[in-house]
């Protein structure tokens, strides 16, 4: 896998408890499996999917995977506090597992792809672990369909260094929209792909709150000094940027990003 392009450091793990509290109904309304189904999570980073998981089909199976050590920790700490116990997990690099083929009903990957520089061939290797008649769920962003109002060049060039970053690292930022191409290049059947946008305005506050204070804006802060050291923006636009972020947040502000989630069968 690529330098994951946030870091590991704990505003990030907060960050992305953040994500996945405010987002859980959007994204997982529809994530359930089967009581006695086995389901491979390829990628699960420190657990912020995999409590929502593990709830939401109990009596499921769950083996996590992640290249992390450290991450493992703490999705293993986070499920466990949770109190959760269908859930196990084992450090691994996705496209070096050692589990027998066909061995899993389903596999769920979240936000993992925009992270490699092979995410057809991952989708590949995934799909050997599936069972004949079995599924993959993958969920990814999009940073090109964000917009907002008031619109601001500053907070689109802010935005746009960190897809630079994330390009710089092997991985693509904008990958939600390739997801149908991909899993379809991939030899996966039955491919459906739903958008799921995050609109928020001031009628929403906790949206405003969790998704585009301690979830957007925080990610583009948490790239302001890389993008800097890259000399791909001066301090001050940054700074500008992400103000005009914040300013989508006000009383008339208005902030919009969409996520992709595609599931897909294998025959």
């Amino acid at each position: 896998m690529n330098k994951y392009v946030h870091g590991y450091d704990q505003a990030e793990h907060i960050r992305l408890q953040d994500q996945a509290s405010t987002l859980v109904d959007l994204l997982h309304c529809d994530t359930r499996f089967a009581a006695g189904s086995r389901v491979l999570e390829a990628g699960c980073g420190v657990g912020a999917q995999t409590v929502t998981l593990a709830k939401n089909s109990p009596a499921a199976s769950i083996v996590s995977i992640d290249i992390s050590e450290v991450s493992i920790a703490e999705a293993k700490k986070r499920v466990e506090s949770a109190g959760f116990s269908n859930v196990s997990f084992q450090q691994g690099d996705i496209f070096n597992l050692t589990f027998e083929p066909s061995s899993f009903d389903h596999v769920f990957v979240c936000f993992v792809l925009e992270h490699l520089a092979e995410p057809m061939e991952a989708l590949a290797v995934l799909k050997r672990f599936i069972k004949p008649g079995g599924s993959i769920t993958v969920i990814e962003g999009d940073h090109g369909s964000t917009y907002f109002y008031p619109d601001s060049l500053y907070a689109h060039r802010a935005i746009q260094c960190q897809v630079e970053l994330q390009k710089q690292a092997g991985g693509n930022a904008n990958i939600g929209r390739e997801l149908f191409p991909l899993l379809k290049k991939a030899g996966f059947d039955s491919v459906r792909v739903s958008p799921r946008m995050v609109y928020v305005d001031a009628g929403r506050p906790e949206l405003v709150e969790g998704f585009t204070k301690k979830t957007f804006t925080a990610m583009i802060e948490g790239i302001r000094e890389a993008a800097i050291e890259a000399k791909m923006i001066e301090p001050a636009e940054i700074d500008r940027g992400i103000r005009d972020l914040y300013r989508t947040t006000e009383a008339d502000g208005v902030f919009c990003y969409t996520f992709f989630k595609a599931v897909a069968e294998k025959r």
